[in-house]
């Protein structure tokens, strides 16, 4: 029997909707791929340089600490730009190198917390991650407005930790940033989220499927590690 215009129609818009379905799951698959690699990369240089007596004391007790901090911090800001512009090999590298800055300054905690607690509070962040993330992903609700409050609280979140850190030195006061900042990050990755899936689209090719990807995963690491750090000094254990 011979489909109508209609009939037609209809199946070749759900042929074209399944199509973008499979496409889109596909590259947010990738982006999460990118970003579990990332976090077990950061972990595997946490571990090494914890190992390290010499180079684990200089991050702990020298200014070296905040030469990896503001490494972090300049590539926070230039990686997102090599990532979308430069060549593939300098985008696969500085994601790579973003990761692993972040084991080399967290390698300390090594030292400052049990493993049995790292172990919970990671678990912990993959869990508030995947919730906020799927909510982000799923949501029909636009969380674009909220993207320029997210950015102005996380530059208040770093003036704050930088003045608890040289002026008022309190740990009530940290507490009280800690669970801010675990707050603003899941918001942070629900809709990071939802604005990478809005970057796909059916016609990309590999290449830019794949620096996509990389932006994606860029974004949501740090999120996840962020988190993970601050639920670390709520939940985390100290070591005697």
């Amino acid at each position: 029997m011979a489909l109508g215009p209609d009939r037609k129609y209809m199946t070749q818009t759900q042929a074209d909707a399944a199509q973008i379905d499979e496409g889109l799951r596909k590259y947010m698959l990738g982006v999460y791929n990118y970003m579990s690699l990332g976090v077990a990369f950061t972990g595997v240089v946490a571990l090494f340089v914890a190992t390290q007596p010499a180079l684990l004391q200089a991050i702990a007790l020298s200014p070296f600490r905040w030469v990896l901090f503001g490494g972090i911090l300049l590539m926070g800001f230039v990686a997102p730009r090599i990532i979308t512009t430069g060549s593939m090999a300098m985008a696969h590298g500085s994601f790579w190198l973003y990761a692993a800055l972040w084991g080399a300054l967290m390698s300390p905690m090594f030292l400052l917390y049990t493993g049995d607690s790292m172990v919970r509070v990671f678990f912990i962040t993959a869990a508030a991650f995947a919730g906020t993330s799927l909510y982000g992903y799923t949501t029909k609700r636009n969380l674009a407005p909220l993207g320029a409050f997210f950015m102005m609280a996380t530059i208040g979140i770093l003036v704050a930790l930088l003045v608890n850190i040289f002026l008022l030195q309190s740990e009530l006061f940290h507490l009280g940033l800690s669970i801010v900042v675990v707050l603003v990050f899941a918001g942070l990755t629900a809709y990071e989220t939802q604005m990478i899936k809005n970057m796909y689209e059916q016609s990309d090719s590999g290449e830019v499927t794949t620096r996509k990807s990389i932006f994606g995963a860029f974004m949501l690491y740090g999120s996840f590690v962020t988190m993970f750090i601050w639920l670390l000094s709520i939940f985390g254990v100290a070591r005697e």
